[in-house]
């Protein structure tokens, strides 16, 4: 059985998150549609602000992900062997839909908009869909799919996903 009940057919790489997937302390696993981890978030405890790591099922360090205090909107940096290479940022807010600004620091820009709140959005570069997030996708309560398109940077995308889900709670 499909992970995904899809509107369209793509050939993108199939993940599966847990909303909420990450807390100081705790690991999660993204696991991919026939349930194989892929990617394990480990949730650095003891830290005054929020840092996470993504790392392969082996413990390998893939990106680390930390959150920006005292700025005006709320920021996380996502950083590969101690260089930031990109910046998520709340960008706008409205009751139903907000949108994140991803920017990256080979100049690349994405962005993510929709229904960030039921976990209802793309991400986008150049107007383009790169990836599709979507809780209509399951059946469990507190999961979510993403669905990435070829070509693109699937650590990164997972990252930003990650970087969402927590600064959509606060």
């Amino acid at each position: 059985m499909a992970l995904l009940r899809r509107r369209h057919e793509t050939e993108g790489t199939r993940y599966r998150m847990r909303e909420r997937l990450i807390a100081i302390g705790d690991d999660f696993w993204i696991d991919t549609e026939d349930d194989r981890h892929a990617f394990k978030v480990n949730g650095k405890a003891l830290r005054v602000r929020s840092t996470f790591v993504l790392e392969t099922p082996s413990g390998d360090e893939l990106l680390r992900i930390k959150e920006k205090k005292l700025r005006i909107h709320d920021t996380m940096e996502l950083e590969r062997d101690g260089k930031t290479i990109g910046t998520v940022k709340k960008a706008l807010l409205t009751p139903l839909r907000q949108r994140f600004a991803i920017e990256l620091s080979d100049g690349d820009e994405l962005a993510a908009k929709g229904n960030i709140v039921d976990h209802e959005y793309e991400i986008e570069r150049n107007g383009h869909t790169v990836a599709e997030v979507s809780k209509r996708w399951f059946r469990i309560r507190d999961t979510y799919g993403v669905e990435i398109l070829p070509g693109q940077n699937e650590v990164l995308i997972l990252a930003v996903t990650a970087c969402i889900d927590e600064m959509s709670r606060g």
